[in-house]
């Protein structure tokens, strides 16, 4: 007999699932469960994230332990751990790795001056006026253009500095700028940092909100280098000093027109020593975390307690192997897979997609409120759909990156630096179709609207999501939803407006489209309400999460249907007391199981598109008519939903 994969030590017995499913699976792991002192937030994704943590931990110390004795990529790995982890050198320097910088900074002579040194800083990673990467050309997904949009800001999202709620962490933010500029032994350390914030809030009431940066049609403008420079007249300037060649910019997407201009605006009518002491902020900021104590401390006394409610960063290890992972992940992912994802779990993860692709080809086929042109549509872009499982079948090449187990800073700008160049080399050629956006260590999964593919990294493929040895029920309830929340990406609000070639098209009739968007917009109705247990008073932004809600939506309906394929009309086993149909839900509520901290949840309200997880798991399972009957729901039960009031998308 198969085992039923549900932890039963989690279950709440004293609620019922008809009144809380997410209570109800959760309870007893969310009574239990503390928060610990170096997170904002604690569930499954953090419970397989420290898994993966721990084995590339060993990966990376037996590389470290190596010492000179090591060669190739493995000196590197170990090289740039033990730079991170020599705490007595990197004491030692205190802010001696920024001082010539921060000199740098204030000899500026002119704006342009100081556009041009940002320019060769964005090298550097040290965040500027805007950001810029690679990515397929949404009017013609066959080739890759250079994208570039809206920053500057110190604080998670424009509506800090904008929504009156919110003006404590202005404040807050102030005495972080005006401490960092304290030790780096800046003058007047007070009023520079009054000036940042004033500058930034300049900055914020030019860039769009959230819920206009996830419209495709907005964000697609595609301008010539002479249209980019009318906008932004010094773009050229900073394009040089990054030392991006002309033939990598004469097309380029500008997501956020707006924003150039007001920049623009503001480094003609800001005095330069404003601009000078923002762009040292940045500096500071950017090296904050590979400094001494003081600096590490005081950034995350902000950015990790102030914002997010953590009481303590995280032990020198963990904050090592990051650095590691962000600069030669892919090296370090290549022995993690080897070690610990067997061959077996990409075949049976193969199967679950094809049920999948399956359950939404039959559901696409059948739905009523569909016209047959666009159904034709949409089915040609399912049959489309690559799926990426575990690992690349390419790695990374990370020979041009330079290690000195003594310069940890300059290893992480190394790093960077040959980060741009790998990206940059892809401007102007065929769609590298091998290439991954995250390593295999990575516990997440996602979609690529321009490449229409979804991609399971190897360390999600774990329990409570994917159990080899359990029932499929749970399967399906767990990865499987996940796998089915990513096809639905490809036709959610955003993804729905892209062909199965990835070009930004539409491929909808008028009607069919004005129907979608009649049922998105109850959904986003239905999450509009909602205030999480975390943080009362706050609400669920409908319009930011609708993407995301959408994905969870379909992905549980078709993960349904697809076990019910699986079923092939068989009748499944009562494993634990519990149905078929009551573990697929019951799995799905297991995967979203999480206690974060007050402002964690608030942060996350403002600037995630992901509905908080309890509102994941209830408010998504409330629409499937599929769920009420597993659990005979009534009027009677708090998970009723009347039957006019469900949507159903996909």
């Amino acid at each position: 007999m198969p085992i039923s994969g549900i932890d039963l030590s989690n279950i709440d017995h004293t609620v019922r699932p008809q009144d809380d499913l997410y209570q109800h699976v959760n309870g007893a792991w969310l009574k239990a469960t503390e928060i610990p002192d170096d997170r904002p937030l604690e569930g499954t994704f953090t419970a397989l994230r420290d898994g993966a943590e721990i084995a590339v931990r060993d990966i990376i110390e037996e590389a470290a332990g190596k010492g000179a004795a090591a060669s190739g990529i493995e000196r590197k790995v170990g090289d740039l751990y033990n730079s991170f982890m020599d705490e007595a050198a990197v004491e030692d320097k205190g802010m001696e790795p920024i001082r010539e910088r921060l000199a740098e900074v204030f000899a500026t002579k002119s704006v342009g001056d100081l556009v041009s040194l940002a320019g060769r800083l964005f090298r550097a990673d040290v965040g500027g006026l805007f950001y810029i990467y690679p990515a397929p050309d949404a009017g013609n997904p066959d080739r890759i253009l250079l994208y570039t949009g809206q920053g500057g800001l110190g604080l998670p999202d424009e509506s800090y500095y904008r929504e009156e709620k919110f003006a404590p962490m202005v404040t807050a933010y102030g005495n972080h700028v005006r401490t960092m500029f304290t030790l780096a032994g800046l003058e007047d350390a007070e009023a520079a940092a009054g000036r940042v914030v004033a500058l930034e809030t300049g900055l914020a009431s030019h860039h769009w909100d959230n819920v206009t940066l996830r419209d495709p049609q907005k964000t697609y403008n595609l301008r010539t280098a002479d249209e980019a420079l009318s906008l932004f007249p010094l773009l050229g300037t900073w394009f040089e000093a990054a030392g991006i060649d002309e033939d990598k910019r004469r097309e380029i997407v500008v997501s956020t027109p707006d924003f150039f201009s007001g920049a623009a605006g503001l480094l003609e009518s800001e005095p330069l020593g404003i601009w000078q002491e923002w762009l040292a902020m940045r500096v500071i900021s950017a090296a904050a975390p590979y400094l001494s104590s003081a600096f590490v401390d005081a950034n995350f006394a902000f950015y990790g307690t102030t914002i997010s409610g953590t009481p303590r960063n995280k032990d020198r290890w963990k904050r090592g192997v990051g650095v590691v992972e962000a600069a030669l992940g892919e090296a370090v992912g290549q022995i993690y897979v080897s070690r610990h994802f067997p061959e077996s779990h990409k075949a049976r993860m193969k199967t679950l997609v094809d049920n999948l692709i399956e359950a939404y080809r039959r559901s696409i086929t059948g739905l009523e409120w569909m016209g047959e042109e666009t159904k034709a549509e949409a089915l040609r872009k399912l049959e489309s759909f690559r799926g990426k499982i575990g690992y690349p079948d390419k790695w990374i090449d990370y020979s041009a990156v330079e290690i000195d187990p003594a310069d940890l800073l300059g290893n992480v700008e190394r790093a960077h630096n040959a980060d741009v160049d790998r990206h940059l080399d892809e401007v102007g050629k065929p769609v590298d179709l091998d290439k991954w956006l995250m390593t295999p260590q990575t516990v997440n999964a996602y979609y690529h609207p321009m490449l229409n593919e979804i991609v399971f990294p190897a360390a999600i493929l774990q329990p409570p999501f994917f159990t080899a040895d359990a029932d499929d029920a749970v399967n399906y309830g767990g990865i499987g939803a996940v796998i089915g929340h990513e096809i639905g990406h490809g036709f959610d609000d955003q993804g729905s407006q892209f062909d199965g070639g990835g070009a930004l098209r539409n491929w909808w009739t008028e009607e069919d489209r004005k129907a979608f968007e009649e049922l998105t917009a109850k959904l986003v109705a239905q999450f509009d309400v909602l205030s999480p247990y975390a943080a009362p008073g706050h609400y669920v932004n409908g319009k930011l999460t609708l993407g995301e809600n959408i994905g969870d939506l379909g992905g549980l309906t078709i993960a349904y249907k697809a076990y019910l394929i699986s079923l092939d009309g068989k009748e499944p086993e009562v494993l634990d007391g519990l149905t078929g149909q009551q573990r697929f839900f019951a799995s799905w509520a297991a995967g979203w199981r999480q206690v974060i901290r007050t402002e964690e949840a608030i942060r996350r309200l403002a600037t995630d598109p992901h509905s908080p997880n309890e509102f994941r798991t209830n408010a998504i399972a409330k629409n499937l008519d599929a769920f009420h009957e597993a659990f005979g729901v009534t009027e009677q039960d708090g998970m009723w939903m009347p039957r006019e009031e469900r949507v159903s998308i996909w």
